[in-house]
């Protein structure tokens, strides 16, 4: 049976004029706004209307116009072209490249089996929910039927855990991690979706116990490790203890931030912790400020998926 790979993620606008797409996309998503159509439409009106200008300035003056989450991406696939012998594509939830193009050159060439591998370690509805619904869809109006398999979340798989404190230690340098509040920041959810079942607290909290496990096992010891949430949007209740609240008060001017929901770099890592949560360090005036890169296109992070992939 001939496979391909998709690798779901949700995408990074891949120029200023994308920005709009990407938001008007995002909350259309029954999953992300979880009200009946007529209302989520208004609220995404507003949301759109509120943001829009904001983002687009900081995709110009921090980003260079564009996310870098699709670059690395394509990096990636690369390397996994030269680790597994199928079609592999990534396909972007709310901004292109979307499912639909590479269903189709699947389709055309024979693919009975398509391999879903979602970018996110712990599973949300908002996420990778989301991500498969959608391409479950665009194969229905491709009248396409392949074999669909979903790789599971694997927020506390050993080789996972062991990149993530890999990534921790290259931030750290050569600095003593006992001077270091560690901060493994997620990111955030509205306490409306977590109360509806979804699992992704329980699977962040997961994943933060078996990085304390891993480092204790190596002998590497953080003045305090904290799980924190980033991203809040609107006044509802979200999960806590907020990222900027915890910054804002600091028990140790020495932090090194963690993204634990993220494995490719994207505003979110790059300009949200990297740059304005780090005015905020600043103007406290921190000791020290660190945020750790994702995996992105690493050799390590390919040999992760493309295990995955093949003992399915």
């Amino acid at each position: 049976m001939k496979r391909g790979l998709l690798l779901l993620n949700m995408g990074g606008a891949n120029s200023v004029d994308e920005v709009e797409m990407f938001l008007r996309n995002m909350f259309s998503d029954k999953n992300i706004l979880t009200m009946n159509r007529y209302i989520r439409a208004l609220v995404r009106e507003i949301i759109v209307t509120k943001r829009l200008d904001e983002v687009k300035d900081n995709f110009v003056k921090y980003l260079g116009g564009k996310s870098p989450l699709p670059e690395i991406t394509n990096s990636l696939v690369e390397k996994l072209r030269g680790r597994l012998d199928m079609p592999i594509a990534p396909a972007m939830r709310y901004v292109p490249p979307f499912a639909t193009e590479a269903l189709e050159q699947f389709q055309k060439g024979g693919v009975e089996e398509l391999i879903l591998f979602p970018m996110y370690p712990q599973y949300s509805t908002t996420t990778t929910l989301s991500s498969v619904e959608d391409v479950e869809d665009r194969c229905k109006d491709l009248g396409y039927e392949p074999k669909i398999r979903v790789v599971e979340p694997y927020y506390d798989d050993y080789d996972y855990i062991k990149m993530s404190v890999d990534k921790i230690v290259e931030a750290l340098g050569d600095n003593d991690s006992q001077e270091y509040d560690l901060l493994l920041s997620a990111h955030g959810l509205p306490m409306s979706i977590i109360k509806a079942g979804d699992p992704y607290q329980n699977q962040v909290e997961g994943n933060v116990s078996a990085i304390r496990i891993y480092l204790h096992e190596r002998g590497i010891k953080f003045k305090n490790i904290k799980l924190v949430y980033q991203s809040k949007v609107g006044n509802s209740a979200w999960l806590e203890p907020n990222l900027v609240d915890v910054l804002r008060t600091p028990y140790n001017r020495k932090v090194l931030i963690y993204p634990l929901a993220f494995t490719i770099d994207n505003s979110e890592t790059v300009y949200e912790l990297d740059i304005e949560h780090r005015e905020i360090a600043n103007k406290i005036k921190y000791d020290d400020y660190r945020v750790a890169q994702c995996f992105n296109d690493s050799d390590e992070f390919a040999e992760f998926i493309a295990k995955k992939v093949k003992s399915l």
